[in-house]
């Protein structure tokens, strides 16, 4: 499949793709990502090791877009894990060594 990523073409496969992020650690995910084989790769990562350019050079949009196209699924920002915050009074009691009362 032809696409263009930063104004350059580009003729991309599934198999070709698989092929160049195998043996890629995944960085950390912390916006878009993309799941190639068993693994979730953010998507600059992936435009970088397929384009051979900086990520600086194009959008995380048209990386989604051409990837999507060629059968990979892709995803938008991860969401964050709730915090559960203790309040004063549970710290006090964990501090006395009280059980933990339950809000």
């Amino acid at each position: 499949m032809r696409c263009v990523i930063a104004r350059y073409p580009f003729d991309l496969t599934k198999n070709g793709v698989l092929a160049s992020m195998k043996g890629v650690t995944p960085e950390l995910v912390t916006g878009e990502s993309v799941t190639i084989g068993r693994r979730r790769y953010p998507v600059k990562q992936v435009g970088q090791v397929l384009t051979r350019q900086d990520p600086r050079d194009f959008t995380a949009a048209e990386v989604v877009r051409a990837v999507t196209r060629l059968g990979f699924t892709c995803h938008a920002h991860p969401e964050a894990a709730p915090v559960r915050v203790a309040t004063p009074l549970q710290t006090a009691s964990a501090l006395l060594g009280a059980a933990p009362l339950d809000a």
